[in-house]
């Protein structure tokens, strides 16, 4: 399952500084230069005989030696920036999701929002079914067996009934979105670093900024409080 928290933009304006955290870039990248990942652009840009494993690094290294992404074409093409945000994602490694994740990360960063991680899954238990009555809404109950009981020397039978329920949020639906939240900070976690490290940026300067890595402890203690 996932989730998408909205959030107010991030878009980067002329007047903001080059120092941006990795989520800005990328929102810059997807909402403002309509990049797209293109994930035969790093297969293209492997030097021949390489491995298919050639990494993200050096496509980077070589974009910030070129300033640019070679391409031919005669249309407007994205800032160099943004091409290098859309190598960087296309060449995510599986530990961190992948194909997969790049294409979760693009999605959000085009809308504007970061994957939830599961606040308003509360568990909660509901009948099966409803019935209105003139005396109100009701929970469908059904038989589940029968009573005998002796009132004024009589035994009299009655019917049990019982209320069919179903638990809605369960808590591994909590479990698993906290996991999809966890694998897409460690996919940020990644662009950060490759970015800090490797450089590949002619505009911009990824800060240490990251999105929480747990905000369900944070919740769990203001509720403490």
């Amino acid at each position: 399952m996932t989730m998408a928290l909205r959030h107010r933009p991030r878009g980067l304006s002329s007047a903001s500084p080059r120092e941006v955290s990795i989520l800005q870039l990328l929102d810059w990248a997807f909402q403002k230069e309509k990049v797209r990942i293109d994930f035969d652009q790093g297969a293209n840009e492997r030097p021949q005989g390489a491995l298919k494993g050639y990494g993200m690094e050096h496509i980077l290294m070589r974009q910030a030696e070129l300033g640019c992404r070679v391409q031919g074409g005669g249309t407007s093409e994205p800032h160099p920036d943004a091409d290098a945000v859309a190598d960087a994602l296309a060449q995510l490694p599986e530990g961190v999701g992948g194909r997969r994740m790049a294409l979760v990360i693009a999605d959000l960063c085009r809308a504007g929002e970061t994957l939830g991680w599961g606040s308003d899954l509360a568990p909660q238990v509901q009948p099966i079914d409803w019935k209105q009555t003139k005396h109100g809404r009701f929970a469908v109950t059904e038989t589940c067996g029968k009573a005998r009981y002796t009132s004024r020397g009589k035994v009299r039978e009655v019917d049990l009934r019982c209320c069919p329920i179903t638990i809605e949020n369960h808590p591994r639906d909590q479990a698993r979105a906290r996991r999809d939240y966890l694998l897409w900070w460690a996919a940020l976690k990644e662009l950060r670093d490759t970015f800090r490290i490797y450089g590949g940026l002619t505009a911009h300067q990824v800060t240490d900024a990251l999105p929480p890595m747990k905000p369900w402890e944070g919740e769990r203690a203001r509720r403490a409080a």
